[in-house]
């Protein structure tokens, strides 16, 4: 085969030299020059270059390879996947995020496209007699167990963890001025608080095991350091402080920020080299067994007088969070509220085996936390907030049903934002500029569009989760039960929550 296409690019290349001894003219002159140049590239790739067997063997064509290559993501998502089947996040659920940012048409015609008799299929069973969704309550949630002395009335729906560093700062921006317009709370993420989250909105300023924010390197160690997290802490912006242990995503391995997108001003923020690769290390090192863990989660309630103090994690090894919880119960002292983050959960940069192979998936993890905390008696102290892939009104009413208090979301919160779901989170080239450092990626980010996006579709969301509920004939959000949502297990066999979890 590589015979065949040398030999065709020779021969083209000799008759365009023959045509244009013959036909001196500016056409014939560009098809020489083509020609020439697809000749070099041809023996180029077959003869000189090793890296690449496949363009030895197929000189020139095998380039084709890589074009679509790079654009398999984009053919794939406009042209193959349907409303229901791409992931992570389908067609359906983005264009509801889509519709709902800019308070566009929230109805969809001829019916459901899902397969009702289908095994999976989840639904709710509603009320002869509904109730009217303008007078349903609880879309806030008071946090703050009886060791905290700053009670926060949370939104029971708020933006997750997401960093400056993992997003732009105009996607900050956005995000934080948007929570600000709604009332609702921003999640700092582990990269600490940069001006760009001090946009007037609520923050629940998170401390990972960097510590940036809140620590210092001594020794190649990230430590934690009361003086840098005081400062921070104590600031009228944060709400409540949350202690990452793990995320869904990649528990047990630790944070990354690629080099590409650590600048100068991230690396500041930090303290870390600009422009190197940033790994979290997978543990704090201010603890390292469940005592030092409750000292230390009372030491930051302490420092930042007295704010709510939750710690966020992936359920793994159960037998360890049920000690935990009895630790908890034992010491007669508890995090204010848990953050469950599930597998299924999102990020920006992580291993491939750590994100499809590694934590316990939302649903299982949140249903643990919630029975566990009930069996120590803890679960009136300590609020469960859930975190992984929630997006429309169904995901909110179910987790909720299971347990939950509060749902965090942040890729939902993205989409807001027009992120097009390009998946290269990871390279510094989002090309709608959310989730890059490229200046002028990010410039196509306007803020003071976003903003009002971000703020429509948690406003419209809420709407939607109180018409869910009005429908169940209920009168609170906080009433529902997992008896309340039913699965298709198989067959005819329609099985609520309550049986498949309690």
């Amino acid at each position: 085969m590589r015979d065949t296409i040398l030999a065709t690019v020779l021969l083209i290349n000799a008759l365009s030299a023959v045509l244009t001894f013959f036909k001196p003219e500016t056409g014939s002159f560009i098809l020489l020059i083509i020609s020439t140049c697809l000749t070099l590239l041809a023996l180029f790739d077959a003869f000189i270059q090793k890296k690449h067997s496949l363009m030895r063997s197929f000189p020139i064509i095998a380039r084709l390879r890589w074009v679509f290559e790079e654009e398999r993501e984009k053919i794939q998502q406009y042209f193959i996947e349907d409303d229901l089947n791409g992931t992570p996040i389908n067609r359906e659920k983005r264009s509801i995020v889509y519709q709902r940012s800019k308070k566009e048409i929230e109805t969809v015609p001829f019916g459901t496209q899902h397969n009702v008799y289908e095994k999976g299929y989840e639904f709710i069973k509603h009320s002869l007699f509904p109730s009217n969704y303008k007078n349903i309550k609880g879309e806030r949630v008071l946090i703050g167990s009886d060791k905290c002395t700053h009670k926060y009335y949370a939104s029971i729906i708020n933006i997750s963890a997401m960093s400056f560093g993992s997003l732009s700062k105009n996607a900050i921006m956005a995000l934080n001025q948007g929570a600000k317009m709604g009332g609702f709370a921003h999640n700092t993420g582990e990269g600490g608080i940069s001006p760009y989250h001090l946009q007037g909105g609520d923050l629940i300023f998170q401390i990972g095991t960097g510590y940036f924010g809140a620590g210092k390197t001594e020794g190649g160690i990230r430590v934690f350091d009361e003086e840098i997290f005081k400062n921070n802490a104590v600031r009228p912006e944060v709400k409540m402080i949350e202690i990452k242990f793990s995320q869904g995503a990649k528990p047990g391995h630790g944070g990354i920020l690629p080099a590409k997108k650590n600048t100068e001003e991230i690396a500041e923020i930090r303290s870390v080299e600009p422009f190197t690769r940033v790994d979290s290390p997978p543990i704090h090192s201010s603890f390292s067994n469940f005592e030092e863990m409750i000292c230390f989660i009372q030491k930051v309630r302490d420092l930042s007088n007295g704010k709510p103090v939750g710690i966020k994690l992936c359920v793994g090894d159960t037998e360890e969070i049920e000690t935990m919880i009895k630790q908890f119960s034992d010491f007669n002292n508890y995090p204010d509220f848990i953050t469950v983050d599930g597998g299924e959960g999102g990020t920006g940069s992580a291993p491939l085996e750590f994100t499809n192979y590694i934590g316990t998936p939302l649903i299982d993890g949140l249903v643990f936390m919630h029975k566990t905390l009930i069996k120590y008696g803890l679960r009136g102290q300590i609020k469960v907030i859930a975190s992984g892939k929630a997006v429309d009104a169904f995901d909110v009413v179910k987790y909720i049903a299971l347990g939950a208090d509060g749902i965090g979301m942040a890729r939902s919160f993205m989409l807001s934002l027009g992120c097009i779901q390009a998946r290269e989170c990871n390279l510094d080239t989002c090309p709608v500029g959310v989730a890059t450092q490229d200046e002028d990626l990010v410039e196509a980010l306007v803020v003071y569009d976003k903003n009002q996006r971000v703020k429509n579709y948690h406003e419209k969301t809420i709407v939607a989760v109180k018409e869910m509920v009005a429908a169940m004939g209920k009168d609170s959000i906080s009433s529902v039960e997992s008896k309340n949502i039913f699965k298709r297990v198989e067959g005819k066999k329609i099985i609520n929550y309550e049986d498949i979890y309690y």
